[in-house]
């Protein structure tokens, strides 16, 4: 590859990463302007207290949330990359201008628990589209990363406890329902932003201890069309040396790999794990 092909390709791939989170932005401003605001329902972190103060004061929510996030951005360009700083900063700006546009635009419902639902769904779907492609757009996780080294906290529970406080607020402003609301829609964008980082294609990571890993290793081969590696392990009570099978397989082929491994060895010790996710070989193609 030359280096004017790969130049090429680099761009073309940067130009694909900024419309998606361009596309990211677009679907939580959506969630926000036009579900979330108008039932006075919030999510949390950065996105939370903008909307609040989107209520309380004169400003309008696109420049709040700019503002705020900004300097938790701009701190955090040392420890976590020029790239992931500029990505933010154009996921962030996007979501202000988009939700400014929006604003004025008649609500898609009132109902508070369909603009939960359908709130934290797109909210979920937009932040987690801008994260896969290499941005964010909440300092409150930002800040997390950069403190944890000075807080005996983990940044899942760093941004929880700060979560805590401004849905308490919220209660206050809004009242206990939409606080309650709010709760939910957090939740459900929560496990949205999940399924969108790590893809709908769940893969399972199987781990496999037989004296039969010769006859296992083929069998899942031919009936399942899946590849296996072989470890080396040493049993921790009798100090044998052990074959370990690693293999990788969808979240459907879990029940018909067990079946191979138990036909051919019902003592096999098998442990099947969750994956975060899986590049490569007969799954997705490697990111380039």
């Amino acid at each position: 590859m030359t280096k004017k092909q790969h130049k090429k390709e680099s761009l073309s791939h940067l130009i694909y990463r900024f419309i998606m989170i361009l596309l990211g932005a677009a679907l939580a401003a959506v969630a926000i302007e036009l579900f979330l605001i108008p039932n006075k329902i919030i999510d949390g972190g950065i996105i939370g207290i903008s909307l609040i103060l989107d209520y309380l004061t004169p400003l309008n929510f696109g420049i709040l949330v700019f503002l705020l996030n900004l300097p938790f951005v701009l701190s955090g360009y040392k420890q976590i990359g020029k790239t992931f700083v500029i990505s933010s900063l154009f996921g962030i700006l996007c979501l202000a201008v988009i939700e400014t546009f929006l604003h004025g635009v008649q609500p898609f419902t009132d109902q508070p628990v369909l603009a939960t639902v359908f709130g934290g769904l797109l909210l979920g779907a937009g932040v987690g589209i801008v994260i896969r492609h290499g941005g964010a757009m909440d300092g409150t996780e930002m800040l997390g990363i950069m403190l944890t080294k000075k807080i005996p906290f983990s940044i899942g529970e760093f941004v929880m406890f700060i979560n805590i406080f401004i849905f308490a607020w919220a209660g206050f402003v809004f009242g206990s329902e939409h606080a309650m609301y709010s709760v939910m829609t957090y939740y459900i964008a929560f496990k949205t932003i999940d399924t969108v980082i790590q893809g709908l294609d769940e893969t399972k990571a199987v781990l496999i201890v037989s004296d039969h890993y010769e006859e296992i290793s083929s069998g899942i081969l031919d009936r399942l069309g899946r590849g296996t590696t072989k470890l080396k392990g040493k049993g921790g009570y009798t100090d044998e040396e052990k074959e370990v099978i690693y293999a990788v397989v969808t979240r459907l082929e879990v029940t018909k790999l067990k079946n191979i491994v138990y036909e051919i060895d019902s003592n096999a010790f098998i442990t099947i794990m969750n994956t975060q996710e899986t590049r490569g070989a007969k799954f997705k193609s490697p990111i380039h």
